[in-house]
């Protein structure tokens, strides 16, 4: 069986349930991008062993999201637990096109340390998996004085033979400006084998706007797989050199675009990691997507999905 590691954090998130005046009844529940995208991919491919790495509390909140984490069937081997430390606070807010934006509170995240628990047994263990996969994201959040360990951890687990996986997943605000995440940027993509990309995320950190532009700059990189999402214009595949597009077919009913590129990232990676072309795994992934985005919440029902993927699996 695969065994793919996902290193990130999971936040407690907050959303609005109800509103009436000025009281606003919220919602809890658990997300974060790697989350996401790991139980996306277990959900899809329930034969794959799915690990989060991330670092929690032992708090009240930290206990629960490590339950949620088994419920889904997410292996917490390598979820470890801070002394001092607490998981990070999102709320959601959405427009009425259901376009989404983010209030946080996460200075005080256990995830902000986790390269504290990472020793040369954790490392080894690492080292024996298939692939392993980190945002954007995971690199803002952990300290900056961490990022050095992390390199070196990346280091050694492709020289084990680990495909290294990025997506570039960029949020302005949890960097000090956007040469530092320029530099972290360009470091993970000369360390990955497969990347993906979104344009919406190089426009804002190098103001390239087309899927032409984005690959160019990746030319310069040794990628053997490289995926660029570019919302309802499609998907540009460079495989080994070949490049090629696919088309999506826009969903017309979007309610909540919060987990959008995190589904398609986690059915992409576990449909690679099971076998299936890359055609057919752009597809299912794309399909995921689309189904994800009609549903509140970054985490879609597990019955309604489950329902959903089982008849698009059968169909390809």
């Amino acid at each position: 069986m695969k065994n793919i590691f996902l290193f990130g954090e999971c936040m407690i998130e907050l959303m609005s349930a109800s509103k009436e005046g000025s009281s606003n009844t919220l919602k809890q529940s658990f997300a974060g991008d790697v989350f996401n995208t790991a139980v996306y991919l277990k959900r899809t491919f329930s034969k794959v062993n799915t690990h989060l790495v991330t670092a929690v509390g032992k708090d009240k909140f930290s206990l629960d999201m490590i339950e949620y984490f088994k419920s889904e069937n997410i292996s917490s081997d390598f979820v470890f637990q801070s002394e001092t430390k607490i998981p990070g606070l999102y709320s959601i807010q959405l427009d009425d096109k259901g376009e989404r934006s983010f209030t946080y509170w996460r200075n005080d995240s256990a995830a902000r340390q986790v390269m504290q628990h990472i020793d040369d047994e954790v490392t080894n263990l690492l080292s024996k998996g298939d692939m392993f996969f980190f945002s954007g994201i995971s690199l803002a959040v952990i300290e900056p004085q961490s990022r050095t360990a992390f390199w070196a951890l990346i280091d050694k687990l492709k020289a084990a033979g680990v495909q290294i996986v990025f997506d570039p997943n960029y949020r302005p605000r949890m960097w000090t400006g956007p040469e530092e995440a320029q530099e972290q940027f360009e470091l993970a993509l000369q360390k990955s084998d497969l990347s993906l990309p979104g344009v919406d995320d190089f426009e804002q950190l190098f103001g390239m706007t087309t899927v032409e532009e984005v690959n160019n700059y990746c030319k310069t990189f040794d990628l053997s797989e490289l995926i660029i999402k570019n919302g309802e214009q499609g998907i540009l595949v460079v495989v080994d050199g070949d490049v090629s597009h696919f088309a999506i077919t826009p969903v017309e009913n979007v309610v909540d675009t919060t987990s959008a590129g995190d589904s398609f990232n986690g059915v992409y990676l576990g449909a690679r990691a099971e076998g299936y072309s890359v055609n057919d795994s752009i597809t299912l992934a794309s399909k995921a997507a689309g189904f994800v985005i009609q549903h509140r919440g970054a985490i879609a029902p597990a019955d309604e999905y489950d329902t959903f993927i089982k008849a698009q699996l059968a169909s390809v």
